[in-house]
């Protein structure tokens, strides 16, 4: 036991020194005042930034949805294919992630601005250009772009290890394509589902590269409202620190909730 205890010492260290600490100190901001004195007027000034947390949340599970009906069908037809078609599918996936965020983030502003790529092929045909830019539709896609992997992998990761016997079975007992998918790959797959669905909501709510790129500074997350109290021309840590504590409590909240179903249908068994 105590041979265990000193090989695992190294990630208590970690985890004290990079997780306990910072959470600590934002805390300590959030419920103290610029003396340093305990107060509530923190937790108090976030309904001013109500709006901001809202548009976060809903566009966060816009983005969410968007992923897992792409990321869906996609992590079939990946976990169905050859050996040799999954490896270059996967590279593929992946090869954009080799990439750094912002400058993906940038290449999708010159896609999308006024005379970018798109619009220089709509008034190549005749049509009108489209004003995308700077728009809630190009954050959602941003995130959309950059966070899609994070959902096909783990439902890629849990189809792929769904035997084909139980294919074959449902065959033989009469179930159709859509009623295999149905009852037999979907509740399977739930974990994998719930695990992509935590990894795309998080990231989303809480961005503010994205929304500044591709938002153009007039369409605020709540990700953004932080950054300017943090790093702003007047931060204000400690409003900032009780925002991030908000944040925090109802990413922490959903992700529990999204447990909850995990753990419901790891016991439940198929839906035959």
């Amino acid at each position: 036991m105590k041979k265990d205890s000193w090989v695992a010492s190294p990630f208590m260290v970690w985890v004290i020194v990079f997780t306990v600490v910072p959470l600590g100190m934002v805390c300590w901001y959030a419920f103290t005042d610029a003396s340093g004195a305990f107060t509530l007027d923190n937790i108090a000034k976030i309904g001013t930034y109500w709006n901001y947390l809202k548009d976060s949340l809903v566009m966060g599970v816009v983005a969410t949805v968007f992923c897992l009906l792409l990321g869906y069908p996609l992590a079939y037809i990946m976990s169905r294919a050859s050996w040799a078609a999954q490896q270059t599918m996967m590279m593929l996936l992946m090869l954009p992630q080799w990439m750094n965020f912002l400058l993906r983030t940038y290449a999708w502003m010159t896609i999308l601005e006024n005379n970018g790529l798109i619009n220089h092929l709509l008034e190549s045909v005749g049509m009108e250009p489209l004003h995308m830019i700077n728009t809630k539709g190009a954050i959602i896609l941003g995130m959309v772009y950059n966070f899609l992997p994070y959902m096909i992998l783990p439902i890629y990761s849990v189809m792929e290890k769904i035997h084909v016997s139980l294919f074959e079975a449902a065959n033989d007992l009469g179930a159709d394509k859509l009623a295999t998918l149905r009852r037999v790959v979907f509740p399977l797959s739930l974990p994998g589902v719930i695990t992509g669905i935590t990894m795309v909501f998080v990231p989303s709510v809480s961005t503010f590269v994205i929304s500044k790129l591709l938002g153009g500074g007039s369409n605020m997350l709540i990700g953004d409202v932080i950054e300017r109290l943090f790093v702003g021309a007047a931060p204000n840590y400690n409003v900032g620190a009780a925002l991030s504590l908000v944040l925090m409590v109802l990413i922490l909240i959903s992700m529990a909730i999204m447990k909850k179903f995990d753990d419901g249908e790891e016991t439940g068994g198929l839906m035959m």
